[in-house]
């Protein structure tokens, strides 16, 4: 079981390339490559997704149109009512993993008005 004060880096590495992603990135921080789309995955441990700096409108980074926060399952709620009340400009993705048996779910996955 995994500890949920760190932030599920080797997991958001594990779901993405299991997607057929290329990923590259040190930290919390990732880069996540397939075909044209570049996302940009930013792994938060549960005190992190309740208090996410990292949410800028901007999603932190002005070449990143695509972001996706990976986080603890029991904290994924939380940081998707924070996405959604803040409504940034960028398309964006929850994923919660579960600690026990290091499987996940998309919590939720919001995309920007054409």
């Amino acid at each position: 079981m995994a500890p949920v004060t760190m932030p599920p880096v080797e997991e958001a590495r594990r779901i993405f390339r299991r997607l057929g992603y290329s990923v590259d990135g040190d930290g919390t921080d990732l880069r996540a490559e397939r075909k044209w789309r570049t996302v940009h995955v930013t792994a938060l441990d549960a005190d992190e997704a309740s208090a996410p700096r990292q949410l800028r409108a901007d999603g932190g980074r002005s070449e990143y149109h695509l972001r996706c926060f990976v986080t603890w399952m029991e904290s994924a709620g939380t940081l998707r009512d924070r996405l959604a009340g803040l409504d940034p400009n960028y398309e964006w993705a929850v994923i919660g993993v579960d600690a026990e048996d290091d499987d996940y779910t998309v919590v939720d996955r919001v995309e920007t008005a054409a």
